[in-house]
């Protein structure tokens, strides 16, 4: 190989600048004018959820006011202590360019942050390229497929984003892989993997990785700059060990077959729950990648720790996990788990929306990055979005408001489930000539042949539902009753899923009426 990869100073991470232009940086040039970058553009999801944890523990080392660090614990041990430095900081309005030089230049060892160095390629294992071999000791590769997500692996894979096989595989270039390796450490699967042979054993099967199916939310500034301070997550008071904090690229690696070291924050709780292992093959003139080794990291248990950008739900056993990526469902519908504070509901927000400072919360937004997946091996979409400026109604700075999103959501969800119900009742009325149609009848439907009205009205409905739901968010409707809207917009989403009256034979007609009964029953006294 005739040269490495410095993400330092490679152009390998897509951004905007506040003057529109879109540019690559590396990591060196993109703390260096934070301030004058109004967003990420990285076009995978889950590599940009993964990289945002990477700024955070970097920002975290580089963000200073004097001598202090916002990663110093003796000052986070103290919560107004560490609130008053983060204002300090967010008041320079950029990242010192020399504390940032020494910081990639000198406190990180040399080659740490080489996609392809020798000795400690970045967040990589080189000991892969002998512990990943087959029987008889050649190298057993996983495939640069299997590296790239998006691409099929394997006879079955199913093609997403372009025709590519194992057979004759595609070369990907280098700052492409730096995505899709953060992408598969944070979100890789679980079960079967290229096998690793450490001891007279040669395990072949590994965890899910720490985010795998979730998603994540950040408060969003008006430029990385402040993006990226505001990501940097206070202490919760979890049992954190008090070893040296140290991301990957700074300390030396883990012996896989030993427990895992103690959390320590915030550098091992953001950069230290990896799962897998991957070594990265390149080309001979280190600006690709031609192959690739993924396999497990640990059979450890994994650490219990607080992940500050995922909101919990409350599970039937009244304990708490985190919120599942969903592909269909828009981030309007997950904002009241944002403002709310956590005491009053059964979901609890992530944790770095909590003391965001009160002047800029007027111009903050919500960035959700989320990767619908299933436990193990299936990938079925994945997501960015953003609102619009919607933390200024956190509870604790506009408690009304946040109670008025809490309520649209809640009639939104009501006015849906009852949508699902009776497209399906209306289904089975016009299919099944042995129905009752009459209003009085009890409504029943074949959970296993719901029939295609539901599905479409859903799909018709959300979005007019969200439409509606920023008509009510506007500040002269804050105590409005949200139920009606909703209702309206869902007896549109019904009508167009059916079709046109003037078409439907009797037994539709007598369906479509039983289903809008049953949805503006919703709007009469008794509903309540």
């Amino acid at each position: 190989m005739s040269g490495g990869f410095d993400l330092r100073d490679e152009p390998w991470i897509p951004v905007r600048l506040l003057t529109g232009e879109s540019v690559r940086l590396g990591l060196r040039q993109l703390f260096m004018q934070a301030h004058e970058i109004e967003d990420l553009e990285l076009p995978v999801p889950p590599a940009a959820a993964g990289l945002m944890r990477i700024l955070a523990a970097i920002t975290a080392r580089v963000a200073v006011d004097g001598d202090d660090r916002l990663d110093d614990p003796d000052i986070a041990g103290n919560v107004d202590d560490w609130l008053g430095l983060r204002l300090r900081a967010l008041r320079a309005d950029r990242f010192d360019p020399e504390v940032v030089d020494r910081y990639f230049d000198k406190d990180v060892p040399s080659g740490r942050f080489d996609l392809f160095d020798v000795e400690r390629p970045f967040l990589q294992d080189r000991r892969l390229r002998t512990e990943c071999v087959d029987p008889k000791g050649a190298p057993n590769p996983s495939g640069v497929n299997k590296l790239v997500m998006g691409r099929p692996t394997g006879i079955n894979g199913a093609v997403l984003f372009g025709h590519f096989t194992d057979t004759a595989p595609v070369p990907v270039p280098a700052a492409e892989a730096a995505w899709h390796l953060i992408a598969q450490l944070y979100f890789g699967p679980s079960g079967q993997c290229t096998p690793r042979r450490i001891t007279e054993d040669r395990t072949g099967s590994g965890d899910a990785a720490p985010l795998r199916k979730s998603v994540s939310y950040f408060p969003w500034g008006r430029d990385l700059f402040t993006s990226l301070i505001l990501a940097v997550p206070r202490p919760q008071g979890e049992e954190l060990g008090e070893d040296e904090d140290v991301c990957p690229w700074e300390g030396e690696p883990l012996d896989p077959l030993k427990p895992l070291t103690s959390m320590t924050w915030p550098g091992r709780m953001l950069t230290g729950r990896f799962r897998h292992a991957v070594l990265l093959v390149p080309s001979s003139d280190g600006r690709q990648v031609t192959d690739a080794y993924i396999t497990w990291s640990t059979h450890a248990p994994p650490p219990v720790v607080r992940d500050p950008y995922q909101i919990l739900d409350r599970r039937k056993d009244g304990e708490f996990q985190p919120r599942e990526a969903d592909g269909a469902r828009a981030l309007w519908r997950d904002l009241d788990a944002l403002l709310l504070k956590d005491d009053r509901q059964d979901a609890r927000r992530p944790p770095v929306f909590g003391a965001l400072p009160r002047t800029l919360l007027p111009t903050l937004r919500v960035r959700a990055y989320g990767f619908d997946q299933d436990g193990q091996q299936k990938d079925s979409v994945w997501f960015a979005s953003t609102t619009p400026r919607v933390l200024t109604w956190l509870e604790e700075n506009d408690g009304e408001m946040a109670h008025h999103i809490k309520r649209c959501h809640g009639s939104a969800e009501e006015v849906g489930d009852r949508l699902d119900f009776a497209a399906k009742v209306a289904w089975k009325i016009a299919t099944d000539r042995n129905v009752d149609p009459s209003p009085k009848a009890k409504a029943k439907f074949d959970r296993r042949k719901p029939g295609p009205w539901a599905s479409a009205a859903l799909t018709r409905f959300w979005p007019k539902a969200e439409t509606e739901f920023w008509q009510l968010t506007k500040p002269e409707r804050r105590t409005d009753q949200p139920l009606e809207p909703f209702v309206h917009a869902a007896l549109s989403a019904l009508d167009e899923a059916i079709g046109p009256s003037s078409r439907a034979d009797i037994r539709v007609a007598r369906a479509r009426h039983r289903a809008r009964s049953m949805l503006l029953a919703l709007l009469s006294p008794k509903a309540g």
